[in-house]
This record gives C-alpha cells, sequence and structure tokens, in this order.
C-alpha cells in the first residue's frame, strides 16, 4: 500500500498528520512533487478492506489541499507576457488592479484607454482536457474588443490534431466586436467558425470571451440606468385589413430580395476565391430567393395569412406565450434545403433575438401549400415554423431570420455568407414599455444539451435496445441467424451514427482528464458539455458491473466497430485469417495494460504529454476526424486497421489502453452470464476456436478481461447440432432408445421358438 514516510510506528493516522504538515510547509507543490516523496511499503495484516480506505484517505486529502491552491487572478500570471502596445495601440502603461473585479488598466500616461482582462478570472472556461482553456484579451472604454490571444490550454484535438493556428484564426475574428452594442441593442452573439472536431473547445472559448467582457462592460463601461433594458408588449387589439402589400408597408411582413447576380458579387467581396470561382449562371435580375417573414402567433395577422381554419389548428399545437413564424420564399435556392431529412434540424435558416439563436427541426415544422389572401404570390416553399418551447422570442422585440447560403471549397468544406431578414413590428401595435425581467444565462453545457436532443434520445433507445438484448440473451442466441444480424445492424449504427457522425468515441484520455479532475477541482459543469460521451461512460459504468467491459468494446465502440465490420468483408473476399498461437496471443494481451499504466504514469507528471502519448489511439484520426489529417497519423490509423484483417480485433486484443483501462475494474462484475458446459474446454474446444478474440482459455475458462460479449459461445452453448454436449446427449438419448426397441423383439423370437 501507499504511505508517506512519517507514518510513526504502529500509528498511522500520526504520520499522515506529520505528511499534511509537511505539504503545507511546501505551498502546496503540485502532485508531481508531492508524489516522489512518499515510499511504498506494506501492511503487516494485508487486510484489503483497509487498504482501500488508507488509498482513500491519502487520495481525499490530496483533493482537499489542491481545492484550497492559489487563488490569485490568472491576469497576473499571463499579462507580464505582453507590452502595453500590444494590447490597445494608445497603450503607454498598465494601471493597478481595481478591488472589485479582476482586469488591469491599460493606461495613456493618466488617461484610461482600456482594460486587459483573463477570461478564466471571469467565467467557468474548462474544455474538452478537463483544464481552464485561458484567453487573454483587452477592451477599450468604448467596449470593443482589441487584441486576443490564446494563452495557454491543453486541448487534446489542438495539441495533436488541428494546428494551433486554426484555433487562434477563430479568435482572431472577434476583434472589433463592441461589447456594449451587443448588451444595449441586445444584438446576437456573433457566429464563430466551427471546426470539426473541436465543437466543444470552440464553443468554450466562444461563450467564455464574450460572457466576460459582458461582465467588464457593464460593470466598468456602462451606466447602471442604460442596462435596464425595457422589454416591449404586443397590443392585444391589433386587427389586419388590405392587400398583401399593404400589409409590407404596415411593417406586419417582412421582406428581402436576393438576386443570383448578389450572391455572386458577395462570394468576390468577402475573399472566398474557391466559392467565387464557382459562378452561378442566371439571367440579368433574375431571383436567387424572394423571401417574405411574418409571424404567424399574432391572432389578427395568423388568421389573415392561413385562414381560420389552419389557424385554429396552429393555436391547438401552442402553448401559451408560444409563438410561431412563417417563412415564404420563391426562386432558385430552397431555404429549408436537405439537412432536416437527413438529421431532423434546418441548417439554412435559423432566428435570433438577442444572445439567443433558434434553431428548428422537423418537430416544429409544418408545409403551407398556399397562403389565404387572394392576392398573395404563390410561393415555391411556405414553412410554418413553431419556435420550440424551451426558446423564448418576443414578437414585440427586434428580431431576425438569418438566411445562410453555402458553397462548397472542398470535399469536405463550404464557404457559408450569412444573410438577415430583420423583422421588427410597427410602433402602432405596440404597449408602452414595461421593465424586463432579466434573466440567468443558460449555461452552456445545458445549451448543447438542447442542441443535441436529437442525437441524444438516439443513443438512449439504442442503449435500451442493448441492455434489452443483454438480459434477453438466451431468447436472442437460440436464434442464431437473428443474433448475427442484430450485431451487424448494431456495429454498423456504431460506427457511422455514434462515431462518425456523433463524434462520440470514449478514449483513454476520458479516464486521465477525470483524474485530473479529481485533483485540481472536478465540476460537473465540464463533463456534461459532451452529452453523447457522458451518456456513453455512464453506461460504461453501468455495464461493467453487470457483463464486464465487452458492453461496450463489444457493441459501442466505433473503432472496434470499424475493426470488426472491416475484418468481415475481409472475409468475404477470402482473405486468409491468422490464429495467432495460444502462448504467444496470452503474453500480447500484456502490451495494452503496459500502454495504458505509462500513460497514466505521464499524466502524473505531465497531462498535456500524456495526451499526447494518447496518439497511440488511432480513434481521433479514424472517428472524430474521419482521416482527415497529416499523412503520418492516417499511415498509423491504417496501420492499425490492417493487421485486422488478418487477425480478428487486432488492436483490441493487444494495443488498446481504454479497453486495459476498463478490463481492470470489470472483475468487479456481479454476474457471470456466460454459461459454460463441464466438458467445455476438456472434452471440446469449438467455442474457444472459434472465439473471435481468442478470450477462452484452452481448459474452457473465459477471460472476462479479453472478452467482447459477442455472445457467439452462447449461440454454440445452445445449438443443438454443433455443441459437444448436446451431441453427446442426443447420441445418449438414441442409444436408450435403441436399447428399448431391442428388448420387445428378444423376447418375442424366444416365445416362438418355444412354441
Amino acid at each position: 500500500m501507499i504511505a508517506c514516510r512519517y507514518r510513526q510506528k504502529g500509528n498511522f493516522l500520526l504520520g499522515m498528520s506529520a505528511w499534511i504538515n509537511r505539504q503545507k510547509a511546501l505551498k502546496l507543490e503540485p502532485l508531481t512533487r508531492i508524489l516522489p516523496k512518499l515510499t511504498f511499503t506494506r501492511m503487516n495484516n494485508g487486510n484489503p478492506f483497509k487498504l482501500i480506505g488508507i488509498c482513500a484517505l491519502i487520495f481525499l486529502c490530496l483533493t482537499s489541499f489542491y481545492g484550497h491552491a492559489q487563488t490569485d487572478a490568472y491576469i497576473h500570471q499571463f499579462l507580464p507576457k505582453f507590452q502595453p502596445q500590444e494590447l490597445h495601440p494608445d497603450a503607454t502603461g498598465f494601471g493597478d488592479m481595481p478591488e472589485e473585479i479582476p482586469v488591469i488598466p491599460l493606461m495613456n500616461n493618466d488617461e484610461l484607454v482600456g482594460y486587459a482582462f483573463v477570461t478564466t478570472d471571469f467565467t467557468n472556461t474548462t474544455g474538452y482536457s478537463g483544464k481552464p482553456i485561458h484567453i487573454l484579451a483587452s477592451i477599450d472604454i468604448e467596449g470593443r474588443l482589441n487584441r486576443i490571444e490564446l494563452v495557454k490550454h491543453s486541448e487534446p484535438i489542438v495539441l495533436v490534431g488541428i494546428p494551433d493556428s486554426r484555433i487562434k484564426a477563430v479568435l482572431k475574428t472577434f476583434e472589433s466586436i463592441n461589447v456594449v452594442e451587443l448588451i444595449e441593442e441586445e444584438l446576437s452573439q456573433p457566429e464563430v467558425d466551427i471546426i470539426s472536431g473541436a465543437t466543444v473547445t470552440i464553443m468554450v472559448m466562444d461563450d467564455s470571451l464574450i460572457n466576460a467582457a459582458k461582465k467588464i462592460a457593464r460593470q466598468l463601461l456602462m451606466d447602471a440606468d442604460a442596462q435596464d433594458s425595457q422589454a416591449r408588449q404586443l397590443r392585444d387589439d391589433i386587427t389586419v385589413t388590405g392587400s398583401w402589400e399593404e400589409q409590407q408597408t404596415n411593417q406586419l411582413v417582412a421582406h428581402l430580395n436576393l438576386t443570383v447576380e448578389q450572391v455572386n458579387q458577395n462570394y468576390l467581396a468577402h475573399d472566398e476565391p474557391v466559392a467565387a470561382q464557382q459562378i452561378e449562371d442566371g439571367f440579368e435580375g433574375e431571383d436567387f430567393i424572394d423571401l417574405y417573414l411574418a409571424p404567424a402567433s399574432i391572432p389578427a395577422l395568423g388568421r389573415y395569412l392561413l385562414g381560420e381554419g389552419e389557424y385554429k389548428n396552429l393555436l391547438n399545437r401552442l402553448d401559451d406565450n408560444q409563438q410561431a413564424i412563417l417563412v415564404m420564399a420563391s426562386g432558385r435556392y430552397s431555404f429549408r434545403g436537405s439537412g432536416f431529412v437527413r438529421g431532423g434540424i434546418f441548417d439554412r435558416v435559423l432566428v435570433r433575438q438577442g444572445d439567443d439563436a433558434i434553431r428548428f427541426r422537423d418537430l416544429n415544422y409544418k408545409r403551407i401549400n398556399k397562403l389565404a389572401p387572394e392576392d398573395a404570390p404563390l410561393f415555391d416553399e411556405i414553412a410554418l415554423f413553431i419556435v420550440p418551447k424551451d426558446a423564448q422570442l418576443n414578437l414585440a422585440e427586434p428580431w431576425q431570420l438569418e438566411l445562410l447560403v453555402g458553397r462548397a471549397t472542398g470535399s469536405t468544406s463550404k464557404a457559408f455568407l450569412t444573410y438577415p431578414l430583420p423583422y421588427q413590428i410597427a410602433e402602432s401595435y405596440l404597449l408602452p414599455r414595461v421593465e424586463k425581467v432579466v434573466e440567468a444565462e443558460t449555461p452552456l453545457w445545458q445549451k448543447l444539451w438542447i442542441q443535441k436532443q436529437g442525437m441524444i434520445a438516439v443513443l438512449g433507445i439504442a442503449l435500451l435496445v442493448l441492455s434489452c438484448a443483454f438480459y434477453l440473451q438466451h431468447w436472442l442466441t437460440i436464434r442464431p441467424l437473428l443474433t448475427e444480424r442484430f450485431r451487424i445492424g448494431f456495429l454498423i449504427f456504431t460506427l457511422v451514427v455514434v462515431g462518425w457522425y456523433g463524434n462520440a468515441q470514449l478514449s483513454v484520455v476520458n479516464i486521465l482528464t477525470v483524474f485530473h479532475a479529481w485533483v485540481y477541482g472536478f465540476d460537473w459543469a465540464y463533463f456534461l458539455m459532451e452529452p453523447l460521451i457522458f451518456i456513453l461512460w455512464g453506461s460504461v459504468a453501468f455495464a461493467l458491473i453487470f457483463w464486464g467491459r465487452g458492453a461496450f468494446c463489444g457493441w459501442l465502440c466505433p473503432f472496434g466497430a470499424l475493426q470488426e465490420l472491416s475484418n468481415r468483408v475481409a472475409k468475404l473476399i477470402h482473405i486468409p485469417q491468422i490464429k495467432v498461437p495460444w502462448l504467444l496471443h496470452e503474453r500480447l494481451w500484456a502490451i495494452k495494460y503496459i500502454i495504458f499504466i505509462v500513460l497514466f504514469g505521464v499524466a502524473l507528471h505531465s497531462i498535456e504529454l500524456a495526451e499526447r502519448l494518447a496518439e497511440v489511439e488511432p480513434f481521433k484520426t479514424a472517428i472524430i476526424l474521419k482521416f482527415d489529417r497529416p499523412w503520418p497519423y492516417v499511415l498509423f490509423a491504417l496501420g492499425m486497421l490492417l493487421p485486422g484483417l488478418f487477425i480478428e480485433r487486432f488492436y483490441c486484443r493487444y494495443f488498446c489502453p481504454l479497453g486495459a483501462a476498463l478490463a481492470i475494474p470489470s472483475r468487479m462484475r456481479i454476474f457471470e452470464w456466460l454459461k459454460r458446459y463441464k466438458e467445455c474446454g476438456t472434452e471440446c474446444q469449438r467455442c474457444a476456436k472459434e472465439c473471435m478474440v481468442q478470450s477462452i482459455h484452452p481448459e474452457g475458462h473465459i477471460n472476462v478481461n479479453e472478452c467482447l460479449y459477442c455472445m457467439h459461445c452462447q449461440v454454440l452453448y445452445l445449438d443443438q447440432d454443433r455443441c459437444y454436449k448436446h451431441i453427446k446427449r442426443q447420441k445418449k438419448r438414441q442409444k436408450q432408445l435403441r436399447g428399448k426397441k431391442a428388448a420387445p423383439t428378444e423376447v418375442i423370437a424366444t416365445d416362438a421358438s418355444a412354441n
């Protein structure tokens, strides 16, 4: 067990107290400097429960002390790396930090020109790595962001995978944003370019930077009276009369017209050379899209546009204070697109109001064939969108519909232009201003769960189906063909939907991050920012208790599914399969455990280095980035997949550190649902020979650390024609039947001879 060198004879707690005092004297050195001061001794009684309790006590002491570590503002740590002029062109020096807020004034002699700040001092900036993402920025006295620098991070996808320059380029797009205007005019938060594979990282940076800047602006740059915004309300007696054109004049219907030539010119003006070269042909003045917008939940306007019958149908779907809008268009460009068919979400339009962006799914949509007014245009497409219940849209306040237009610039990339269609109802339809209740901002992790609720539902259903398959494994495995088809179908789902579409590939990095979080401060908000990963880890923890590591490794790992499916294709084209000799196979198991132990040991010293070394997992290349990486990484991933064509699940067997990490707690499982006969391994070796990862020992024992729970051995266990036990039983029964038939024949013959 682990004990400290200050442990006195017969009194461990006194030794622990001395060790704790020593840590205080050391001013809470990092874990990597404390661990060498520990020695390894052996408890005399060897009581495992005492061992676990003492280890837990040490761990709690570590986490408790680290929770009281240095709380100085991060601005002091990172600001010395910059000159005043780098943060503001007019700055000549730094001022003193005010007591109420952790910012450093930027001074031009005695004149204040702005402030420097670090996002980590204001908001939770925990990224995918579980460690803070530190961004240093400056804001001038008018509220405009100036210099923005990513000064420190530990994001694995950025450390190894995506160039750091791409992340910094995204941050540059925030420079010159006026945060005071965002607050006063309730403008939407600027959209950033999401980098594939780094979605959480980018969203955390975006959210933390803008929120930190808003806090500074409200406290230092704005008058208290100016911050009191007022919410407007619609009048109850709105009436709608007149022609279609009059509704536009009355500001009840908004209009945006884009010609083909305008869109071509916009791409040229936005410095998108590849997209600009893809000029769309069209005659002069041809509509690219002729777009109209109107709120359908205003009673008089809804009846006017939809007609009485359709408006009543709409009311039946609306809750109190829930809104609906009509989007109508003609032209060669469709605002609906096809994304809602594939993924259930309309990816070409969204509604923005203030800091909120409202996206629509197929559940919020209804197709309308024709508007009720006789003089209304005949549109190519009319969509009735119902604002989701978890979103708020105040039709009396300014809002806008944003149309996203994209052109391909490569096989996996596009250049986008956003066209806003503002909507602000006329003042005559509004009541006088009333005080607006300012609500707390929705945490980022909640936004992500809402954003991915469709995929969460799909994954939840899949986990339920898989759990039922495990609980009803006897019913399933007695049907070999159904078992085979179910497995192939589920593996395809895991690879395509969970892996390539959902990017939900668990990694040993997650385990290292959890350990690091326990030491440096555990925050549920960070772990909740990846909903699919969180749900999968929850299911893994549950499955380890029941079935061991096989539930995940054999069914829910996208890279494992990729290996198995590629091996099945290899077998179909008659690629020869290699059977690894048992003695060699058993010893090769140790490799993955060694890899995991090395990674865990390195993580004690440097989590960043451990995350770099975790590239021994090809998951990021093959699943998250879909082989879109520099050739050495792609070559390594293919090098791990290629042997799998000859040796099924080659990487899972010998090299996967995640599998090793999951195998260790697998020994705690409480059920043994893989049934065996006493003849297994002694009189019959069929299961051992047909096991795809050779997890069955020659003597018949199933090694749960290596088993992927494919249930093939259970199919054989119940197979009357292939299982040795059943064949032996049938032969015995047949022999008994032959004996019973033979006995009466002999008696009859004897009687006949006597006569």
